[in-house]
């Protein structure tokens, strides 16, 4: 089965920069797609960043982008079986428990909303304070 485990969240102060990864295993297709989440409490899961396996097509969430656009990066290692997410200038609004989630693709399917992914991982708590 699909395996995903983030780490590297913390304490963090604002404007410093922290790299979450994402180990993945179990695939049984070349074609998914692995995404970056985060939530507040009382808040809903939104969608920041994507990357796909087969060709690491990365694109952002197309209306939540904004309050992490320029800041936010996504990228991946094939060899290391990971994805990351490299975060920087951060700002306390970015505390959150950030997750990684997958999900098969097929074709120019692009998916960025939290009900398309199948598999995530367990999180990992990010805070952002002085």
């Amino acid at each position: 089965q699909v395996q995903l485990v983030e780490s590297g969240g913390g304490l963090v102060q604002p404007g410093g920069s922290l790299r979450l990864s994402c180990a993945a295993s179990g695939f049984t297709s070349d074609y998914y797609t692995i995404g970056w989440f985060r939530q507040v409490p009382g808040k809903e899961r939104e969608g920041l960043l994507y990357i796909r396996s087969s060709d690491s097509d990365a694109y952002e969430n197309p209306y939540r982008a904004d309050p992490v656009k320029g800041r936010f990066t996504i990228s991946r290692d094939n060899a290391k079986n990971t994805v990351y997410l490299q975060m920087t200038s951060l700002k306390p609004e970015d505390t959150a428990v950030y997750y990684c989630a997958a999900t098969y693709y097929s074709g120019e399917f692009y998916y960025s909303e939290e009900y398309e992914y199948d598999y995530w991982g367990q999180g990992t708590q990010v805070t952002v304070s002085s």
